[in-house]
């Protein structure tokens, strides 16, 4: 842990001073397309940390998440008291819709984790780490759609399943984001 120690206490400093480094870094992200593979970690030392290693089989990927809140479409012909909200909670945090969208452009691939990278007033910005099933031989690699099943980090957060114990029942989400039934009674 040594040198990641350094490296990770200059990526917090860069942000936190909002360097010219750090600010030059998310101009040029913005002009970028909302998915892209990069070569090497911005973070390496918290890419490393999640499971990403220098070898075949492992890639990242940035993902810019519009962030703000999540307003609704107005309802059409007249008004309708049980839509008219103007603003919608979402279960998922920016980093899962994130780590979703990196699923989606890359399907041979399976996300292991992602991380945060940046932030401006319009967007978020996370690395996604994903594995090749085929190239690298860990569990997390065989469990098909990880991201939209919420296995992952960001997932069992929004699942309620970094909560565990007395107290904690009415947090978890009883099967998961893409259960049929609610609060999973039939």
């Amino acid at each position: 842990m040594g040198m990641h120690k350094y490296m990770m206490e200059t990526f917090e400093k860069e942000y936190s001073e909002r360097s010219p480094i750090y600010r030059a870094r998310l101009v040029k992200w913005a002009k970028e397309p909302t998915v892209s593979r990069v070569e090497r970690p911005t973070n390496l030392a918290r890419a490393r940390t999640l499971g990403f290693k220098a070898k075949q089989g492992y890639i990242i990927v940035r993902v810019k998440a519009g962030r703000g809140s999540r307003k609704r479409p107005h309802p059409m012909g007249g008004r309708k008291p049980g839509k008219n909200v103007a603003y919608r909670s979402p279960e998922k945090s920016y980093q899962a819709v994130a780590e979703e969208k990196a699923a989606t452009k890359f399907t041979n691939m399976e996300v292991l984790n992602s991380y945060w990278v940046g932030a401006t007033g319009i967007n978020k910005y996370f690395e996604v780490i994903l594995v090749d099933p085929v190239k690298v031989d860990i569990p997390a690699a065989k469990a098909v759609g990880r991201a939209f099943r919420g296995l992952t980090s960001a997932g069992k957060k929004h699942r309620g399943l970094w909560h565990k114990g007395k107290g904690a029942e009415k947090m978890r989400k009883a099967n998961g984001p893409w259960s049929s039934t609610k609060h999973g009674r039939p």
